[in-house]
C-alpha cells in the first residue's frame, strides 16, 4: 500500500506510529544517500529523487503531497509530529492582505486606463483602511496608493483637455466619481499624503506607523542549480523562499553578460535587474568591473522611462544621476580606463583586461555624452509633466544644478580625451557637451549663471581646468557664452552652429545689448534659410526674435520693436511658435501620433516667455504708430492700404464698434482705450491707461519704462494733433505746443522739422518767431485722391495683366499674330460650322474659335 493511503488511514494509533518510525529512520538513510548523491550529474539526481519518491514506502512521509496532508493533521490532532512549521495568520493580517489585493487591482487599472474598475476598488479600498487605521493613521500603502492614484488623475484630466478624442460615458463617470472621493477622503490623511509627497523613500522606511506583518515562515527549498551555474559549486546564499547566485567578484561579468543579453526581452523584470546590478556594484572590487557595473545600470535605469510619454521615475532619474557622477569621478581618477564609442567589446567573462605591454589604456566601449543627454532630456521630460504652479515643480527644478555639475564634468573628461590624439574621439561628442552646457544658460540672468558656475567648479579638483572655458573667467556670464559660442563657431557646423548663435543672440538681447544682438541676427541670415532647419531650432530662432524685439522696446525703439515682433504676434499663434502650449485648431484634425511630438517639443514653465507681456508690448507699439498713421490718411480712400498691425487695426474697430464699453479690464482694454484717448488728442488719459496696466512690473526698471512710454505718447500725441488739425490753422507757435503736451521747445522743434523732411506735414517751421506756418491749397481733393487712387488700380491691373501673359505664351514675341500661328488654322477657313470661318460682322475675327485679344494691352502692342 502507498503512503498516501497509509497516511490517510487512521484506524490504528498502533500502525500509524510504526509508521513514522520506520518513516524517521528512512528518513535519515534518505539523506545520507542524498548528501552522496550531491556531487552527481543534475539530471540523474533528478530522475533518482523521482523514482525514490514513487517507490519508497513510509520512508518518504515528510516529502511530496503527504506532508500537506501532515499539515492538516497536525492542524487538527496536538499528537502528530510537525517537523514544517506554520503559521496562522491573524484577522489582521488578513484585512492587510486583502489591502494589498485592492491596490494591486487598482494599479492594473491605472495600466489599462479603466476607471470604472478603479472606481470600485477605491470604495473597497476607503472601506478596508477604516478597519486598518492606528491612532488615525492610515497605513503606508494606502497612503501610496492615494497619492499615486491622484497624480494619474491629474495626469489624465490634462489628457482629456487637449486631446480631441473623448473618454465612454463608463470611463468618464468612473473618472468624476474617482475625482471626487479623491478629493473628500483624501481630506483625512493629508498631512501623510503631503509627507509621502515629500519625500516618499523616507516616508515609506520610516517604522513611526503600523507595524508590519511578520514574515512568512518557510522552509528552505532545495533545488538544483540553475543552468550555467552548476560549475560554480555551492556558491549560493539563502533568500527568502528559495535560494538564488552567490555575488562574487569573478562572477560580475558573467552576471552583466546576462543581464545585457535579456534586456529588451518580454517578461524581463527591470528592476529586479537594477537590484542585483546594486548588488554587484557593492561587491565589485577592479575599476574596470565598477565601470562596466555603472554603465549598465544608468542604462536600465533608463529603460524604465522608455515608451510613452510617461517621464522617467524621479528616485531612478536621481539614481542615475547619482551613478554618473560616480562614474565620472573614478575615470577622472583612473587615468588609465577611458570610456569611448568604437572601441572593442571585451568577450572574456572569466577575467578581467589588464594593460598589455604598449597598451597606454584600457578601452571600454559606450558614450558618456549620451548619458549625459539622456539624463537631460529626461529630467525635461519630468518638468513638462509637472503641473508648474505647485511646489513639486520648484522642487524638481533644483536637480538642474546636480544635472549641470555633471554636464561640467563630462565636458572636462571629453577635453582631457581630445589632447590625446591616439584616441581619436570624434569632436562631434564634444560640441554636443558643449550645446547642452550653453542650452542650459542663455536664457538665464547673468547673477544666475554665475551661482550655477561657482556651485559646478567645487567638485572639481583644484589641479584640473578646461581650454575651452577657464576657471578663473567662466564666473562672468559674457565671457562664458563668449567662450561656448566662440568654440562651437570654430569646430562646428551645420545646425550646432546656428544654435550657437541664437543662443548668444538670445542671451546679449536679455541683457539689454540691443544693437550687438540686431548685427549679429543680420549678418548670419538666418532669416532666409531658417525653414530649412529641424523643429526645434525654428522654436530657438522665434524665442530669440521675440527677445530682441522685448530688448528693442526697453531700449524705447518703438518701431524697430512692432517690426521684430510683427511675424509672430500678428500670426495670433505665439503659443504655437514659442513652444509654449498646444493651440486646438477648430478645423483642423490631428493625429495622435502629432499631438505626442507637439507635446514633446513643449519648453519647461521656468523657460516660457511672459506672452501676456508680449502681447502688451507689441498692441502698445503698434497704438505708437498706427494712431498718428490713421490722423495723417484722415479720410482718404487709401487708408486700408496703408496698415501697419493688422491684428492691431481689427481689434481698433471691433472697439469702435462696442456700443458700450465700460472700464478696462485686461492688457487688451486698457490698450485700446490708450489708443482712443490718444487719436482725441488726451494724452494725459492715454499715458495713465497704459500705466495702469500691471504687467509692465514683471520687466526689469518699470518706472523707466513707464517713464519712456510717457515721453512716446506725448511724441506721438503731439503728431496726431498735428496731423488732425492741421488744415484749420495758418499759424501756430511752437510755445503753444509745448505748453499743451508738457514738452520742451527745442524738443517740439526737433518733431515738427523731422515731419517737414519727411513730407509728412505742408508746413514750414520760422525759427525766428518760433512758429509753424502751414501752407494752403497743397492738400488734395477729394476728386483728385480718387483719381490718383484709380490711376494706381489701373496700374495694378496691367501689372496683372502682364504677368498672366506672360506666363501663358511662355515670354513669346508673338503672342497676338494668330495669323502666323499654326494653332489657329485648326478647322480650316472652308469649314463651316462652329470651327469655321465666319462670314460678315468684325473682319479681325480670326478661325479657330474664341479669340484672345490681350485687353488694352494687346491693343497697344498691335498698334
Amino acid at each position: 500500500m502507498s503512503r498516501f493511503f497509509r497516511q490517510g488511514d487512521s484506524s490504528s494509533d498502533e500502525s500509524s506510529s510504526d509508521d513514522e518510525l520506520y518513516g524517521t529512520e528512512e528518513e535519515e538513510e534518505e539523506n545520507d544517500q542524498q548528501e552522496q548523491d550531491d556531487s552527481d550529474d543534475d539530471s540523474m539526481d533528478q530522475d533518482s529523487d523521482e523514482e525514490s519518491e514513487s517507490d519508497s514506502d513510509a520512508g518518504d512521509a515528510k516529502k511530496g503531497t503527504s506532508r500537506f496532508l501532515l499539515d492538516v493533521e497536525s492542524s487538527e490532532s496536538e499528537e502528530s509530529d510537525v517537523e514544517g512549521a506554520t503559521k496562522v495568520k491573524s484577522a489582521k493580517d488578513k484585512r492587510f492582505d486583502e489591502l494589498e489585493a485592492t491596490i494591486t487591482a487598482i494599479q492594473n487599472g491605472q495600466k489599462i486606463n479603466d476607471w470604472g474598475s478603479i472606481s470600485n476598488e477605491l470604495d473597497k479600498l476607503n472601506r478596508q483602511v477604516v478597519k486598518l487605521q492606528d491612532g488615525g493613521k492610515a497605513p503606508k500603502s494606502y497612503i501610496k496608493c492615494v497619492a499615486e492614484l491622484e497624480d494619474f488623475m491629474n495626469e489624465t484630466l490634462a489628457k482629456q483637455k487637449v486631446t480631441p478624442k473623448k473618454m465612454n460615458a463608463t470611463n468618464a463617470r468612473g473618472l468624476n466619481a474617482v475625482k471626487q472621493r479623491i478629493k473628500k477622503g483624501n481630506k483625512d490623511y493629508q498631512e501623510q499624503i503631503d509627507a509621502f509627497r515629500k519625500d516618499s523613500e523616507a516616508f515609506m522606511e520610516s517604522d513611526d506607523d503600523e507595524p508590519a506583518p511578520l514574515p512568512k515562515v518557510t522552509k528552505v527549498r532545495f533545488e538544483a542549480p540553475v543552468a550555467g551555474e552548476e560549475d560554480e559549486g555551492g556558491d549560493f546564499t539563502e533568500v527568502t523562499g528559495g535560494r538564488g547566485p552567490k555575488l562574487t567578484p569573478e562572477s560580475i561579468l558573467k552576471h552583466l553578460r546576462t543581464i545585457l543579453e535579456s534586456r529588451g526581452k518580454k517578461n524581463t523584470d527591470r528592476l529586479e535587474q537594477i537590484k542585483i546590478m546594486e548588488r554587484l556594484l557593492a561587491v565589485a572590487v577592479t575599476p574596470y568591473q565598477k565601470i562596466r557595473v555603472l554603465m549598465t545600470l544608468v542604462s536600465a535605469r533608463f529603460d524604465l522611462g522608455t515608451g510613452g510619454a510617461a517621464s522617467m521615475p524621479l528616485e531612478q532619474w536621481k539614481a542615475a544621476e547619482r551613478e554618473l557622477a560616480s562614474l565620472l569621478t573614478l575615470l577622472g581618477q583612473e587615468k588609465d580606463h577611458v570610456v569611448i564609442e568604437g572601441a572593442e567589446e571585451w568577450d572574456d567573462d572569466e577575467k578581467a583586461p589588464v594593460l598589455e605591454d604598449g597598451q597606454k589604456y584600457i578601452k571600454i566601449p559606450g558614450s558618456i555624452v549620451s548619458y549625459i543627454e539622456r539624463l537631460d532630456d529626461e529630467l525635461t521630460r519630468s518638468l513638462q509633466s509637472i503641473d508648474p504652479h505647485t511646489s513639486e515643480y520648484i522642487e524638481r527644478l533644483t536637480d538642474e544644478g546636480s544635472l549641470y555639475n555633471i554636464i561640467v564634468q563630462g565636458l572636462l573628461y571629453y577635453e582631457m580625451l581630445r589632447k590625446d590624439s591616439s584616441l581619436e574621439v570624434p569632436q562631434e561628442s564634444l560640441n554636443r557637451i558643449v550645446q547642452r552646457r550653453l542650452d542650459h544658460i542663455y536664457f538665464k540672468p547673468a547673477q544666475v549663471v554665475k551661482i550655477l558656475e561657482e556651485n559646478s567648479w567645487k567638485d572639481v579638483p583644484s589641479s584640473v581646468d578646461s581650454a575651452i572655458s577657464p576657471r578663473s573667467q567662466s564666473s562672468e556670464a559674457t565671457q562664458l557664452i563668449n567662450f561656448l559660442c566662440n568654440y562651437l563657431f570654430e569646430n562646428s557646423e551645420g545646425i550646432i552652429r546656428a544654435r550657437a548663435m541664437l543662443c548668444q543672440i538670445y542671451f546679449l538681447a536679455l541683457h539689454d545689448e540691443y544693437y550687438r544682438a540686431r548685427d549679429m541676427l543680420l549678418t548670419s541670415h538666418l532669416q532666409e534659410n531658417i525653414a530649412n532647419f529641424d523643429i526645434t531650432s525654428q522654436i530657438l530662432y522665434n524665442r530669440t526674435l521675440v527677445q530682441v524685439g522685448l530688448c528693442a522696446f526697453r531700449k524705447g525703439l518703438v518701431y524697430d520693436a512692432q517690426n521684430t515682433l510683427q511675424e509672430i504676434c500678428g500670426s495670433g499663434r505665439q503659443k504655437e511658435l514659442l513652444a509654449q502650449g498646444v493651440m486646438i485648431q477648430r478645423f483642423h484634425q490631428v493625429t495622435p501620433e502629432q499631438e505626442r511630438l507637439e507635446k514633446q517639443r513643449q519648453l519647461p514653465f521656468h523657460m516660457h516667455i511672459n506672452l501676456e507681456l508680449l502681447e502688451c508690448v507689441y498692441l502698445t507699439c503698434s497704438m505708437l504708430l498706427e494712431i498718428p498713421l490713421l490722423a495723417q490718411t484722415g479720410s482718404s480712400p487709401d487708408v486700408k492700404k496703408r496698415v501697419i498691425s493688422k491684428t492691431y487695426r481689427r481689434m481698433l474697430e471691433y472697439h469702435e464698434r462696442q456700443i458700450f464699453t465700460g472700464p478696462p479690464e485686461n492688457t487688451r482694454d486698457h490698450v485700446m482705450q490708450a489708443s482712443k484717448a490718444l487719436a482725441a488728442g488726451e494724452w494725459k488719459k492715454a499715458t495713465n491707461f497704459i500705466h495702469s496696466i500691471k504687467i509692465w512690473d514683471l520687466m526689469p526698471s518699470t518706472d523707466d519704462i513707464k517713464a519712456m512710454l510717457a515721453k512716446q505718447i506725448q511724441e506721438e500725441g503731439l503728431r496726431t494733433y498735428l496731423f488732425t488739425y492741421a488744415p484749420f490753422y495758418d499759424t501756430l507757435a511752437i510755445e503753444t505746443l509745448s505748453t499743451m503736451f508738457e514738452l520742451d521747445s527745442r524738443k517740439v522743434s526737433a518733431v515738427v522739422s523731422k515731419m517737414i523732411s519727411h513730407e509728412e506735414l505742408a508746413a514750414a517751421l520760422d525759427q525766428v518767431t518760433e512758429t509753424v506756418i502751414f501752407r494752403k491749397g497743397v492738400e488734395l481733393s477729394r476728386l483728385q485722391s480718387l483719381a490718383l487712387t484709380l490711376s494706381d488700380k489701373a496700374s495694378s491691373l496691367i501689372e496683372t495683366n502682364e504677368r498672366t501673359l506672360e506666363q501663358r505664351t511662355q515670354g513669346s514675341t508673338n503672342a497676338f499674330n494668330r495669323k502666323d500661328r499654326q494653332g489657329g488654322q485648326r478647322g480650316g477657313g472652308q469649314r463651316g460650322g462652329r470651327g469655321g470661318a465666319r462670314t460678315g460682322g468684325n473682319t479681325q475675327r480670326q478661325a479657330g474659335g474664341t479669340q484672345f485679344t490681350g485687353g488694352a494691352l494687346g491693343a497697344a502692342v498691335r498698334g
